[in-house]
């Protein structure tokens, strides 16, 4: 679910507590969680509405300044159903929580390593953990696919595991490429002290 930066904030500030869309089925279910610009956001509940049935107060909830601008929004064509969609913040993204915290003990770093071993044997083209926090470390601020490229990898396999090393808070995303995050320059100085797998 996309949203435009002023609902983000609406929502992150417990203003807006509603969205509604149209989909052919529903694209949230109630008890998920979504990542987005301000944090997580937990979803309650999820129910398919009629058009007639959702009120001034609904679209006040939802962030908008009339029940008018809300249909508007959501268009005349009937051929989908509109969700109402329950929704609230549910705290700050964990992974940027994690790869703030640089300080990390030894058992923490074992544990780090023991996932990346985990990691490297169940991938189907070899180890690669190491190498991909190397090449990031190297190489902050380069495109994904130059990166890829440069290990012969294929761009949206390698994403994904960037995206892997990002779930343990190990590198964040920049407008353009990658950086090892606090935790991640950690680890590898840790790996580099001796502590190499």
């Amino acid at each position: 679910m996309l949203f435009r930066r002023r609902f983000l904030d609406g929502i992150r500030a417990g203003e807006i507590t509603l969205a509604f869309r149209r989909w052919e089925r529903p694209r949230a279910r109630a008890g998920g969680r979504q990542r987005t610009a301000v944090g997580e956001l937990a979803i309650d509940s999820v129910e398919a509405v009629d058009r007639d049935g959702i009120t001034a107060g609904d679209a006040r909830r939802a962030g908008f300044d009339s029940l008018d601008e809300l249909l508007d929004e959501l268009g005349a064509d009937d051929s989908r159903p509109i969700w109402r969609i329950e929704l609230r913040w549910a705290g700050d993204d964990l992974r940027r929580v994690l790869r703030e915290r640089a300080d990390m003990d030894a058992e923490e770093i074992d544990e780090l390593r023991t996932r990346l071993e985990r990691m490297d044997r169940a991938s189907h083209h070899g180890p690669w953990t190491r190498a991909m926090l190397d090449l990031i470390a190297a190489r902050p601020e380069v495109r994904a696919a130059d990166l890829a490229a440069l290990v012969g990898r294929e761009k949206q396999p390698f994403k994904r595991d960037v995206r892997k090393l990002k779930e343990l808070g190990l590198t964040e995303s920049l407008e353009r490429g990658y950086r090892l995050s606090p935790r991640g320059r950690t680890l590898l100085a840790a790996l580099d002290a001796g502590d190499v797998r």
